[in-house]
């Protein structure tokens, strides 16, 4: 295992930020972890990096023991936190020496430099004040630091903040391809992204574990799940007309004959909207059912 936690309380003051959280993450997988803001995240990824202590408990990293060999687990992480700490005055080159000089790979600064550039699309802004840049692009200087002295383990804390459409889908490639070689902890809100990069999902509420299982999995954590149906029909109904279905709980009127239907229970309602459609002489133009995602156990889980 990459990354062992056990049994890691932390407490600021009186208020428990983690409360008895244990996981473990497995060399060369991805793992989204995800909560609610102020359920533990950035605080757990900072112990797990050896940048706050834990209350009690104890983590691992590579077999390390973080607070004994917090040194020795840095050089083996490339940690990108939330705010993403910069030096705006420095140039984005003169940055990215700047980091490669502290980590000493023995590979010569200036093919870190040109490689990480390359690989993380800065070529434009190389040679610009970091101050100068976009938000978008200060986050890929971010991601580049982490990546520059090619560590063993990679932990993001919020790495797409920022950025548009098109940066976002090549930082998630970025991210799929170092998950090939890398161990890799990803936290943030966008769940399209869990979906599209990572093999597990951690899920953490108030400072607890509520679910930690692989993303093909996670959705039968859903005891009642949600049923979301788009119907068309040919003529106009009544809304209270599809109320009265069985196990319909809400009706939404999209246009003239479009109904977006929702129900709950694992008993599919479409047998019953065609037989309703039958019984009225409608015809169903278009029916198409969307299934539960990420979101859905994320605010069943959390209470959202």
């Amino acid at each position: 295992m990459s990354i062992i936690v056990q049994n890691v309380t932390k407490l600021y003051g009186e208020q428990k930020a983690l409360d008895n959280i244990s996981f473990e993450v497995k060399t060369g997988e991805i793992v989204g972890f995800l909560g609610p803001n102020g359920a533990g995240k950035s605080t757990m990824m900072k112990i797990i990096t050896g940048f706050i202590p834990a209350s009690s408990g104890q983590v691992q990293v590579n077999g390390l023991e973080v607070g004994t060999s917090n040194l020795e687990i840095r050089k083996r992480i490339g940690y990108l936190p939330e705010n993403n700490p910069l030096y705006p005055e420095m140039y984005v080159r003169e940055y990215l020496g700047f980091v490669a000089s502290i980590f000493k790979t023995g590979t010569p600064k200036k093919k870190l430099i040109d490689n990480i550039i390359e690989v993380t699309g800065l070529v434009p802004e190389q040679r610009k004040k970091i101050g100068s840049l976009s938000k978008g692009y200060r986050q890929r200087v971010g991601l580049a630091q982490a990546l520059i002295h090619n560590p063993e383990v990679l932990i993001l804390d919020e790495a797409t903040t920022g950025l548009d459409p098109n940066q976002i889908v090549e930082i998630r490639s970025l991210i799929k391809n170092a998950g090939k070689e890398k161990t890799v902890m990803i936290s943030t809100h966008i769940m399209q992204e869990v979906e599209a990069i990572c093999d597990r999902v951690i899920i953490i509420d108030k400072g607890v574990v509520v679910a930690n299982e692989e993303k093909s999995r996670i959705y039968s954590i859903i005891k009642h799940p949600r049923q979301v149906i788009h119907i068309e029909f040919d003529r106009e109904i009544k809304e209270s007309e599809l109320a009265a279905l069985v196990n319909v709980n809400s009706v939404k009127q999209i246009n003239n004959n479009t109904w977006l239907i929702e129900a709950e229970g694992s008993e599919d309602i479409r047998p019953g909207l065609f037989a309703f459609a039958v019984n009225n002489k409608l015809t169903v133009l278009s029916l198409r059912k969307e299934e539960s995602n990420l979101e859905d156990v994320f605010r069943h889980l959390t209470n959202g």
